[in-house]
């Protein structure tokens, strides 16, 4: 049974709509910097993003590596971190 749910969702996922990225790339990619404020503010972009289309809780046009560091940084030290698990 879970594997025919396994492939509906992989068979209806495969329609999902693709964003074209070509146009957020008119910019420099944004980087550590910005994804630690992005990671920061992301409580507060996902509640807009709901009710908005242009408001998106992470840059498409980022630089990889060192922008996830910093979202999953921000979004940690909104949150915390590990220090409430001890």
């Amino acid at each position: 049974m879970a594997y025919l749910l396994l492939i509906a969702i992989m068979f209806f996922s495969s329609c999902a709509h693709v964003t074209n990225i070509d146009a957020c790339r008119i910019d420099n990619p944004y980087g550590f910097w910005s994804g630690l404020w992005h990671g920061m503010i992301s409580p507060i972009s996902f509640i807009v993003s709901l009710f908005s289309d242009s408001v998106a809780m992470y840059a498409v046009n980022n630089n990889g590596g060192w922008y996830d560091f910093g979202f999953v940084l921000g979004s940690g030290i909104l949150f915390g971190g590990s220090g409430k698990a001890s």
